[in-house]
């Protein structure tokens, strides 16, 4: 995208009935990284992500633990998911819970909207209901129990008996978009991603919509519809507003004539697990319609994260809290991990082996070690003074293109939602400068330049030089996806600037050579990946 445009992305908003585990954390570094690459490349960047705080779930947690909803909400938030974002140093521009009164007061102004142009009526409604998904069951979803469920109709996802509700609902008129949806996904192919979302989200619609339940009348833990306060607002359809309130929908004045943050902000992308993809690629959009605003830029589904073979859940004892990892790989490791090792996009599995060997092999004994070795030749061949370089060999100039299309590569991919290819582009100047290094033995080098070999010397600086401006372009390439390390690295070459500030380094002139001045101090760099014995 050209520099300077907006670019706004949000994670969904999560529901805070338990603590965060790495599935969470896997969504939201993932945005992170991207909002951070578009942020460092001189975009309007703005990244959300946030709580999903009403539902019926959230009451009954609240009055096993004897305290009120709000209570409930506010003690899992302060202490669980307010912490996670500091853990994996994501660094969100605003954080939207569906208990504040921006959000409240928008999402009823919203349905008001709907509800004056003929676009929701009342009905009864009838079927199963997961109370852990707070979600109406399809019958895809829905599968015959086992065991001491055995004769009971449980959801697929929680493998937890379904009830059976009936209700007098509102209704929106979710079946009059099929066409316009069709529409959406043949002239945006790129509305949804990866292909296999969209493929499936276009064979749902094509079979036909039925009319959406938005209300629930049995509990008031929720915004009441504003002509009818009987009924409170479906918690899904309550938490897709939250990517339009957060940016000002119903707030804003623009009579002044002066841009305001919504007009500014949406629309924006979205990314979100494959489990919600219906929720985002089809109501969200049809709901958008219906009140005459701009659909999303697009929206990605990413893959399930899975433990023994089975999608993380706490239910099912397989989810792994973010700081189970982090406490003995770090929050950067964490972030290289699941971001370069998972096709973003599609499944991937967790292990605490793979995890322990990819540490060593490509954070500490690959990059770490090349920044490590690189510093410290400066330091005892030059003084610690970064070198001047004199002609280029053919291979000096090989890795200048490297690093040059490496960039571009890494640019396209991030474009693409493909943080797992950008990091394999990077990748290659890594494995490049350490292949370098081997062949051109700069320690053979300064041995035959001691009796005062000018031309060696000359070679030994221009070697030395190469990698230091490789490892400046690696720096800048990397931040958005590990920003600890990648600072430390930055500091320790002199560069200049605030690492992951535009002013420092915009990120997609990464590749253009020769931006680190030679003259600088570098510093003694602590190895950026210690070794480490525990793996889990």
């Amino acid at each position: 995208m050209p520099a300077g445009e907006s670019f706004y992305i949000t994670t969904p908003i999560y529901y805070p009935s338990d603590v965060p585990h790495i599935g969470h954390g896997y969504t939201t570094v993932a945005v992170d990284t991207l909002s951070r690459w578009h942020r460092q490349a001189g975009d309007d960047t703005w990244m959300l992500t946030g709580t999903d705080e009403h539902g019926q779930k959230m009451l009954r947690a609240a009055a096993a633990n004897n305290v009120t909803p709000q209570e409930w909400v506010d003690k899992l938030v302060g202490e669980s998911w307010f912490p996670l974002l500091e853990t994996l140093d994501v660094a969100n521009d605003d954080f939207i819970r569906t208990t504040q009164q921006r959000h409240e007061k928008n999402v009823q102004v919203f349905f008001q909207k709907l509800y004056d142009a003929g676009y929701i009526y009342a009905g009864e409604y009838e079927a199963l209901y997961c109370v852990g998904c707070e979600e109406f069951k399809p019958e895809s979803e829905i599968v015959d129990g086992t065991g001491p469920f055995e004769g009971l109709k449980v959801c697929a996802i929680h493998s937890k008996p379904l009830e059976l509700l009936q209700e007098k609902n509102y209704f929106f008129k979710l079946s009059e978009f099929q066409d316009r949806l069709l529409e959406l996904y043949k002239t945006e192919p790129d509305f949804v991603r990866p292909d296999s979302a969209r493929n499936e989200v276009v064979s749902f619609v094509s079979q036909g919509l039925k009319d959406l339940s938005i209300s629930r009348s049995t509990f008031d833990w929720g915004i009441p519809l504003p002509w009818d306060e009987s009924h409170v607002i479906y918690v899904w359809v309550d938490a897709l507003l939250n990517y339009v309130t957060a940016v000002g929908y119903g707030e804003d004045d623009s009579s002044a004539g002066a841009e305001t943050q919504f007009e500014r902000r949406w629309p924006g992308y979205h990314v979100v697990g494959k489990d919600i993809l219906r929720f985002h690629a089809v109501i969200w959009p049809a709901l958008l319609m219906a009140a005459g605003l701009e659909v999303p830029k697009g929206v990605f589904a990413h893959g399930w994260l899975l433990v023994g073979g089975e999608k993380m859940s706490k239910s099912k004892l397989t989810g792994i809290a973010p700081t189970e990892i982090t406490d003995v790989f770090g929050s950067d490791a964490y972030r290289f991990y699941f971001l370069s090792a998972i096709a973003f996009g599609q499944d991937g599995s967790f292990s605490w082996e793979d995890l322990s060997a990819r540490y060593q092999a490509e954070l500490a004994n690959g990059f770490g070690n090349l920044a490590s070795r690189t510093v410290a030749m400066i330091q005892k061949y030059f003084d610690g003074v970064v070198p001047a370089p004199a002609d280029h060999s053919e291979r000096d100039l090989v890795v200048q293109k490297k690093v040059a299309d490496a960039t571009a590569a890494a640019d396209a991919a991030i474009e693409s939602f493909r943080i797992d290819e950008a990091i394999d582009a990077i990748w290659t100047i890594v494995d490049d400068l350490n292949l370098y290094i081997t062949e051109n033995e700069p320690w053979a080098l300064a041995k035959q330049a001691d009796p005062g070999d000018e031309k060696q010397r000359e070679r030994l600086g221009t070697v030395l030089y190469t990698c230091a401006e490789g490892l400046r372009a690696l720096a800048v390439l990397l931040s958005p996806v590990m920003p600890q390390s990648t600072a430390k690295l930055w500091d320790a070459l002199g560069a200049q600037g605030s690492l992951g500030e535009l002013t420092a380094q915009p990120i997609r002139e990464a590749g253009a050579w020769g931006v680190l001045q030679p003259g600088t101090t570098v510093s003694p760099l602590a190895p950026l990946f210690p070794r480490v014995e525990q793996t889990a």
